[in-house]
């Protein structure tokens, strides 16, 4: 018989390096050199606002993947701004967190007030107050304004537009909220560095926004501020001006423990001369908030406030321990495996001309954040559905420097992913059954009793990416499962039908109402999801509210 060349053409099975007949102008070839879904413009956009783009991937650069990702942000700002700055809030002000990072949420606002319409900068400017929590956040807001919508200046550096929009949008940062609470954070940061690297004082940003009040207290804050009323004034109008003042001018370690206990201050308003004295954090153990006691853990303990078989040991590790506190703050299963893996790093350097930085982790504080993320699990109900979930164990999760938290390395794409996994089969329970894939389906280490100390040492089993597998698996050992949770880079190439094609086949044969959710390791631009299927699910990064997304799409 004679060949025919079109029985090669199949939209049922067609291999990956080929895009699907029939919809190729809906597929892209992705950076492995398969072919994906592109991902429409505001699923790149929520991508970047949850991923950013510190480190790149295996096959794209940090440069490429920033100058994309940016593109997205400029893109959607020309096609619907206001549903930008709505989107960048709802993933800066989500909780449980979305975003490990802020500053892509201040970027897409910059971007937003430098590039939107009159309607647009409205938003921002009711935005600014919530997104721009602190002064550093302010800064990096600043910075990224000056960079996208400023001038050149004489120094060859840039220069700020101070235009009426842009002092009104400043201005709502420091008349936004309670007075004392302004005050508040206003003291705890007046200087901080823009993303350039330059000194932004608070004073500045106020004399450009010069807002309006007739609040009398409001009106000293600003002139205290800007240096024009004396810090008795500002003492008798604003309370938390007298506190800042009062720990600013502790000497030793004794006045400093008297002010956090009589007046409840953040370890942010001392000196830093006292804040090297293990006494003193002794004392801020049972004062600061749940979430700060979690972030200095390692501060703490490298100082020497906790050590094995210290009071202030046995006190931190009571209050991780609390599961009311821990309820109250909503702290999260991810936030505590964070904190585990920066404290038993014992290193950390956040930039490179910073010093490195070098503690012994506590093992009665390594015990309690154990502890702390299985209590943390107390208000999550699970879906009652059945899951598979999938791990890319292909070589490109585990490229490059890792994923890192404020210096610390944490570890790479695969382990993350793992502790991902490990969350939702802790939930899940026995409805819930965890794989390995790269060109093979491979058994995975994940139980519902993982411990965290475990994933460390694993190591993927390489090789390429199918992402068929998942879907080709469950149809094969007639696996009736509700739901499907991927975690991966999208960089799928390695196989001879698309992952679209192998879950159509599945819900064709086994269960038609699967769903799916793709939980993307990275900010690429393409996903193995079908655009066109309402059963399919994209989320990205490392995303504390992972399960409860696949709790309440599953469920449907």
């Amino acid at each position: 018989m004679t060949h025919d060349p079109l029985a090669s053409v199949s939209a049922v099975r067609t291999p990956q390096d080929r895009p699907i007949p029939g919809r190729e102008d809906e597929q892209v070839r992705n950076n492995a050199g398969g072919h994906g879904f592109a991902k429409d413009l505001w699923t790149r956009l929520e991508d970047f606002l949850v991923l950013g783009t510190d480190g790149g991937t295996y096959y794209v650069g940090e440069d490429r993947l920033t100058a994309d990702n940016a593109k997205s942000v400029f893109d959607a700002v020309r096609a619907d701004g206001v549903r930008v700055v709505t989107l960048a809030t709802e993933i800066s002000t989500a909780r449980p967190p979305r975003a490990p990072k802020n500053r892509p949420a201040l970027f897409a606002l910059a971007a937003a007030f430098a590039g939107g319409d009159p309607e647009t900068r409205q938003a921002v400017k009711a935005a600014l107050p919530r997104v721009a929590r602190t002064t550093d956040h302010l800064a990096s807001y600043f910075g990224y304004l000056k960079n996208l919508g400023g001038k050149a200046s004489r120094d060859r550096g840039t220069a700020p537009v101070t235009g009426r929009a842009a002092r009104s949008a400043l201005a709502s940062w420091f008349l936004t909220g309670d007075v004392d609470r302004v005050a508040w954070r206003a003291c705890k940061a007046r200087q901080r560095r823009t993303p350039q690297g330059e000194t932004f004082e608070l004073r500045d940003a106020l004399r450009i926004a010069h807002p309006k009040t007739d609040d009398p207290s409001r009106r000293a804050l600003f002139g205290w501020i800007a240096g024009n009323v004396t810090d008795a004034e500002a003492r008798d109008r604003v309370p938390a001006i007298d506190a800042y003042l009062t720990a600013r001018s502790v000497t030793t370690a004794a006045d400093a423990i008297a002010v956090v206990r009589d007046r409840g201050v953040p370890w942010e308003f001392l000196p830093d001369a006292v804040l090297t004295e293990p006494a003193v954090w002794d004392a801020l153990v049972d004062t600061i908030g749940t979430t700060a006691l979690i972030r200095n853990l390692s501060r703490m303990a490298r100082i020497g406030t906790l050590a094995p078989m210290a009071d202030a040991t046995r006190r931190a590790a009571a209050r991780l321990t609390d599961a009311a506190a821990l309820a109250e703050a909503r702290i999260h299963p991810m936030d505590l495996f964070l904190a585990l893996r920066v404290h038993r790093s014992g290193r950390s350097q956040p930039h490179v001309r910073a010093d490195v930085q070098t503690w012994t982790p506590v093992p009665a504080i390594v015990d309690a954040l154990e502890a702390a993320y299985e209590l943390s699990f107390g208000h999550v109900e699970p879906s009652g559905r059945r899951l598979l979930i999938a791990v890319d164990s292909s070589g490109s999760m585990t490229w490059g420097r890792g994923v890192t938290l404020g210096g610390s390395k944490l570890g790479d794409c695969y382990g993350i992913a793992n502790a991902m996994a490990v969350i939702l089969n802790r939930i899940e329970g026995a409805d819930a059954h965890v794989i390995d894939v790269d060109t093979q389906v491979h058994a995975s280490k994940v139980t519902p009793r993982t411990n965290l100390r475990e994933i460390e040492g694993w190591r993927p089993s390489g090789g390429g990416t199918n992402l068929a597998l998942p879907f080709e698996h469950a149809t094969r050992e007639r696996l009736d499962v509700d739901g499907f949770v991927i975690l991966t880079d999208n960089e799928t190439w390695a196989g001879r039908r698309h992952p679209t094609q192998a879950l159509d086949e599945y819900r064709r044969t086994v269960n038609g109402a699967a769903r799916v959710v793709v939980a993307s390791m990275a900010a690429n631009g393409h996903t193995i999801a079908d655009p066109r299927d309402g059963g399919v699910l994209n989320t990205a990064g490392f995303d504390a509210s992972l399960p409860m997304i696949v709790n309440g799409f599953v469920r449907g």
